[in-house]
């Protein structure tokens, strides 16, 4: 079980994102800077307590229309070898000293916990509070179970978000962007093989949810 320490951030996960959202292909702001809150998410165990697991949404209030973005994000004691490309900043934590935050996505930590989720296998767990399940998170699966004995995670961003190459021929698709649907938990989208959703708190104090990634056959 991860322990959650409510202390200080230096810099602050919000400001490290507002640095790197600005350089991927799927942002969606214009020139200026983002203005970022925090606006929901959820976390994941690494079975071996060494990597923080949160998969995070971010919402830019910089314009008109509010944008919400699914980030999901690693925390390491020590730098991760290989994923310099990967590397969002660090920070000094009150508690654990400095920490190296990546986009979790190419963290294979990260890839297994999920795969375990979305097989049903792991728990979602809250994004603020220690040792406490998050039953509003769904998720789906109808195949083989993953092996991921040598597996490598191999992400691509793109305009529409990150596809992540998995086993058994499968893609996960992280949509970056949420878009909000009208069912409420998201159902499985016609032809997929999972999904993961939840909904997160709007600033105009709604609650929408959406499709935080798709499981297809590649």
């Amino acid at each position: 079980m991860a322990i959650i320490h409510h202390t200080t951030l230096k810099p602050t996960k919000l400001e490290l994102l507002t640095d790197w959202l600005p350089t991927r292909p799927w942002y969606r702001g214009g020139s200026g800077a983002p203005v970022l809150t925090k606006s929901g998410g959820f976390r994941l165990d690494d079975p071996e307590g060494e990597v923080g697991i949160e998969f995070m949404v971010a919402t830019d209030t910089s314009a008109t229309e509010p944008t919400a973005y699914f980030v999901p994000l690693t925390y390491r004691g020590a730098p991760l070898d290989g994923a310099e490309h990967a590397l969002i900043g660090t920070m000094e934590h009150g508690v654990l000293g400095k920490r190296w935050v990546y986009d979790g996505c190419h963290d294979p930590v990260l890839v297994a916990e999920l795969l375990s989720l979305i097989e049903g296998r792991a728990q979602a767990q809250a994004q603020s509070i220690n040792d406490t399940p998050d039953p509003e998170v769904v998720h789906s699966y109808s195949g083989a179970p993953f092996t991921l004995d040598g597996f490598t995670p191999e992400p691509a961003d793109d305009a529409d978000g990150t596809r992540l190459p998995l086993p058994h021929g499968t893609v996960l698709q992280v949509h970056r962007v949420l878009v909000p649907v009208p069912e409420n938990p998201p159902l499985r989208p016609e032809g997929a093989l999972g999904h993961v959703a939840r909904g997160w708190q709007a600033p105009d104090g709604s609650r929408p949810a959406a499709l935080f990634m798709t499981l297809r056959t590649a």
